[in-house]
């Protein structure tokens, strides 16, 4: 099965490689800031030390997405007080969401100068082909250069860089890091960008046939940042459980698509119905600890193309996003 769905898949890091060297190119203009680690590993700042903003954000999604994402900025939201939102789109959606945009890569490090913890995203988990999604799916990339896109609010420590270009299989200087904390512009929007995402990762979760999702679009508001790190966290996680729609495309059977829609969205969740923040808080700041179902857009909507039938479940959930966002 698994075989069948990765035979015809592209390369993920030559489809995002031009939007990597537009975002270098383009820096100055995108308020982004480029520098290098010691062993040449490149680094694009995109909201520490800069401003980052959201035209950034909106690239880095798609380069999260292998390059196979389409992006767009809208005003059709669904909400009065938080009209702009994303909408997104992937043209291989197992392999964009899963096969580069998940952020299921752990980095880490620890040294006298403090602990570093990351975890990342984009076309270079393709390269090192590592975690367990991936080896499912039977899919490993190959490439001379890759990057990896990580939610963070410092700089990585050359010792990360070059275990990721040893996994990865390339030379360190052929590495980039984007750094997208939660408090910039861009990082709130790379993540709404994660709409589609979530929930591909969602039906993943309940094991549904992943080569039975033909296609699929999403559309979420675009939170405002936080001022910090674990706001912004919090703030960008609800624009997606409380605001988030998806439609999928599917190819299987009536009661497939429906029991799909009953079971996907984030009201299913017995932690729904607060702010992430405080959700993440009460769990001791451990997201192992939450309940997975959660992880979810607020609405969906499951096409069978099958037959022509459609199954929503889900509701968004305007009150939760003003509290949240701090209206």
């Amino acid at each position: 099965m698994t075989n069948v769905i990765s035979a015809n898949w592209t390369s993920v890091n030559a489809a995002c490689q031009p939007l990597v060297d537009q975002l270098v190119a383009d820096a100055q203009a995108l308020q982004l800031e480029v520098s290098s680690l010691s062993n040449g590993t490149r680094i694009i700042d995109a909201g520490i030390n800069c401003v980052g903003g959201l035209e950034a954000g909106r690239l880095i999604g798609e380069i999260c997405m292998g390059g196979l994402g389409t992006v767009t900025l809208g005003t059709n939201s669904g909400f009065d007080n938080w009209p702009w939102s994303v909408n997104v789109h992937a043209k291989t959606p197992v392999l964009s969401c899963l096969g580069s945009q998940y952020a299921g890569w752990s980095l880490s490090h620890k040294s006298e100068q403090g602990k570093f913890y990351a975890l990342g995203s984009g076309p270079g988990r393709a390269l090192a082909a590592k975690e367990e999604v991936l080896k499912e799916f039977a899919y490993k990339d190959s490439a001379e250069s890759t990057c990896i896109v990580l939610e963070v609010d410092s700089f990585p420590p050359v010792e990360v860089a070059e275990k990721v270009a040893a996994d990865c299989g390339i030379d360190a200087d052929k590495l980039t890091f984007i750094l997208t904390p939660t408090s910039s512009l861009a990082g709130v929007m790379q993540i709404a960008i994660r709409v589609l995402e979530v929930a591909m990762h969602k039906a993943h979760t309940l094991h549904f046939p992943m080569e039975k999702i033909i296609d699929g679009y999403g559309v979420t508001p675009v939170a405002p940042p936080g001022g910090d790190f674990m706001t912004g966290m919090g703030r960008t996680n609800d624009a997606i459980l409380y605001g988030g729609m998806v439609q999928l495309f599917v190819d299987c059977s009536d009661e497939e698509a429906e029991d799909l829609a009953n079971k996907m969205p984030s009201n299913t969740s017995s932690d729904y119905g607060r702010p992430f923040g405080e959700i993440f808080k009460a769990y001791e700041y451990d997201f192992f600890k939450i309940d997975p179902m959660l992880f979810s857009p607020a609405k969906v909507i499951i096409t069978n193309t099958k037959t022509g039938n459609s199954y929503s479940a889900g509701e968004r959930n305007q009150a939760m996003l003003n509290t949240s966002f701090g209206l």
